[in-house]
């Protein structure tokens, strides 16, 4: 089983809390990988939040033909951030590590914000696509204030590694897995947490049911559902096609991805609504076990679990910072003055839900609407 590390807050603070809490729950992961996302970032960033950031991994012969693409592009170079990297036995370093900010070609300036995060889309696919036959170019988002940070290795061994301890990059938002490699080749771009335009999402468990949701993400003829090295990956996809592609509100994820029974569905008020989910979007119904948290554009910041419920997860905090954990030992890494009583263990039915800046704890259950909400 991987482990999973979420915090929200209303005051920036370092990725390093994530990876000390990622370092209590470490029978959970065996150092095969840590996958950082930052979001609401701080520091030498807060200033440039409307501007996109390309965060990944570049060799010196992808640097070139990234900038080479980039001056033909339009996309004009602000602000560069690179780790100041540290050699750490065991873990083999790459060339470029890079959060690049850029300001749009000129005729995007005045565009939608649709249309900007189809161009971004389409150039990260690119790059992508560019270096993915040599790993000369490795692209994990690009997006306006997101970096996303991954690598091979245990966490605190790349804490160390990335200058993380000593680094003035924060965020108010900071999602963390430490990786358990259950694929047969460990591959970066398999490393969550995953980012699809503004949605963000990571997972513990099995997600048998890949295939059919793959295939049927695949078909709905969207350019960025692709790729699927994880079985986890499309997570991050059916929140973006429940959410922004369908227009949903965030609880119908939950019907989505674990419809309830047909029995269970006729004691909802929004009962017609929830059998057309279940009937039109059967093909993303799930197979875990699994816990998934995630993030929506907004900073709303959920966990939810499968019906099978076999996953750990925990949900606790203080107004103004909450933690989303595998286990309660990292939540007490994050937030040790938290009212411990007050720790949600969401179950099959249930969706906990933080309001952005950890407002509000509120948990949505499928059979009895919301049941709890704790300021």
């Amino acid at each position: 089983m991987c482990r999973l590390c979420a915090i929200t807050s209303n005051e920036f603070f370092s990725p390093l809390d994530n990876i000390l809490a990622l370092e209590t729950m470490k029978e959970g992961h065996d150092g095969s990988g840590m996958g950082l996302i930052l979001k609401n970032l701080g520091g030498e960033f807060e200033s440039l939040k409307d501007f996109p950031i390309l965060s990944g991994i570049c060799s010196k012969d992808g640097l070139h033909k990234m900038d080479v693409f980039f001056n033909k592009s339009g996309f004009k170079l602000k602000y560069t951030w690179t780790p100041k990297i540290k050699p750490v036995k065991g873990i083999e370093s790459r060339d470029y590590y890079f959060a690049r900010v850029y300001d749009y070609p000129d005729e995007y300036k005045d565009k939608s914000s649709d249309e900007k995060e189809n161009l971004l889309l389409k150039t990260r696919l690119y790059l992508r696509a560019m270096g993915e036959k040599d790993e000369s170019i490795i692209v994990f988002s690009f997006f306006p204030d997101i970096i996303t940070l991954k690598e091979v290795g245990d966490p605190l061994q790349l804490c160390e590694f990335f200058g993380l301890d000593n680094s003035q990059l924060k965020a108010k938002i900071i999602f963390a897995q430490g990786r358990q490699n259950t694929n047969y080749a460990i591959n970066l771009y398999a490393c969550h947490p995953f980012f699809i335009q503004g949605f963000g999402s990571m997972t513990n468990g099995e997600n048998t049911a890949f295939v059919p949701i793959r295939e049927f993400l695949i078909s709905r003829g969207f350019p960025g559902y692709i790729g699927y090295n994880s079985d986890s990956e499309v997570f991050a996809h059916i929140l973006h096609y429940t959410c922004k592609s369908l227009g949903f509100p965030l609880t119908y994820y939950k019907d989505v991805i674990t419809p309830l029974k047909t029995s269970e569905i006729e004691k909802r008020e929004d009962k017609e609504a929830a059998e057309f989910l279940k009937i039109s979007l059967r093909p993303l119904c799930i197979d875990g076990p699994n816990c998934v948290i995630g993030f929506m554009p907004d900073g709303t910041c959920f966990m939810v679990q499968d019906a099978k419920k076999l996953r750990p997860g925990v949900v606790g905090g203080i107004k103004g910072r909450v933690g989303m954990m595998s286990e309660e030992c990292g939540l007490e890494s994050a937030v040790s003055s938290r009212d411990r009583t007050k720790d949600v263990f969401p179950m099959k039915y249930d969706m906990v839900i933080v309001t952005p800046g950890a407002e509000e704890v509120k948990i949505w259950n499928q059979l009895q609407g919301w049941t709890t909400i704790t300021n």
